[in-house]
């Protein structure tokens, strides 16, 4: 395991567990956060151990979003939000979103503004039934960021999105899970378990294929039929040529358990 001031980390078995680490602030995000976070996220791509990524909070909440005390009005300063988000939330979002690897999400309390958006920027959200997700940004006269204008209206469609931006009422979890705004909603003392275990499920997986797919789904809401076709015909060719294909054929074929890794 190791810690910084503000992220703990540890690989096992294929997996990187990232652990936001301000629970006294409820992990709401300072400037040496950011960059922790996105260090972690940077090593998922570049390190060949890891196969998959596992994202959750420490204490009572996921994410609070930007932490508001560097944002105090009274010291006389307009701050640049769109700089904040050009140099920190931003760069590490598309990290994650082109990360050709799974990424699971533990939501084990609130998460609220970009808190919330970074957790449905992840492949598979797992929420502990006690979460909720709440676009606050309307509650202190800003806009979805972090993704959230994209992502929830592709997810729960423009009249909900609508309504959750503009009222800032929260999401319990399983009515998140009702909509598709997340996978599904767990048990709070079930929430790890099922989702170290997905985790580890997908990091044993064939994740060159995975990374594939992810991507693929991704395209989709932007490409049209015909491009989407040409797109798996491409994908669908890498994957043929994979090491992962070979090995999923040869243990269908022998009657055993695959063995795959990532290539």
């Amino acid at each position: 395991m190791t810690e910084t001031q503000t992220v703990l980390s540890s690989l096992d078995s294929g997996v990187l567990t990232v652990t936001l680490n301000r629970p006294d602030k409820l992990n709401s995000f300072n400037e040496v956060m950011h960059l922790a976070l996105r260090d972690q996220i940077q090593r998922a791509h570049s390190d060949g151990d890891v196969r998959a990524v596992l994202l959750t909070g420490a204490g009572r909440g996921f994410c609070a979003g930007q932490d508001l005390g560097d944002r105090d009005p009274r010291s006389g300063e307009k701050p640049d939000l769109g700089r904040t988000l050009n140099t920190f939330y931003n760069p590490t979002l598309r990290l994650i979103r082109s990360l050709n690897k799974p990424v699971v999400c533990a939501v084990n309390g609130v998460a609220a503004g970009a808190g919330a958006n970074i957790a449905l920027a992840c492949d598979i959200v797992l929420a502990a039934k006690s979460a909720k997700f709440i676009q606050a940004f309307s509650k202190i006269g800003l806009i979805p960021d972090a993704g959230g204008s994209w992502a929830l209206t592709r997810l729960v469609g423009e009249a909900r999105a609508k309504a959750l931006a503009l009222t800032a009422e929260p999401v319990m979890a399983e009515q998140a899970a009702e909509w598709g705004m997340i996978w599904r909603a767990v048990e709070d003392a079930d929430l790890m378990a099922e989702a170290q275990a997905l985790a580890a499920k997908l990091a044993a997986g064939p994740t060159f294929g995975l990374g594939l797919t992810k991507q693929l789904i991704q395209e989709a809401a932007t490409n049209d039929f015909s491009t989407q076709l040409d797109r798996e015909r491409d994908c669908q060719q890498a994957a043929g040529h994979s090491a992962d294909y070979a090995e999923g054929v040869l243990a269908f074929l022998e009657k055993r358990p695959s063995s795959f890794k990532g290539c």
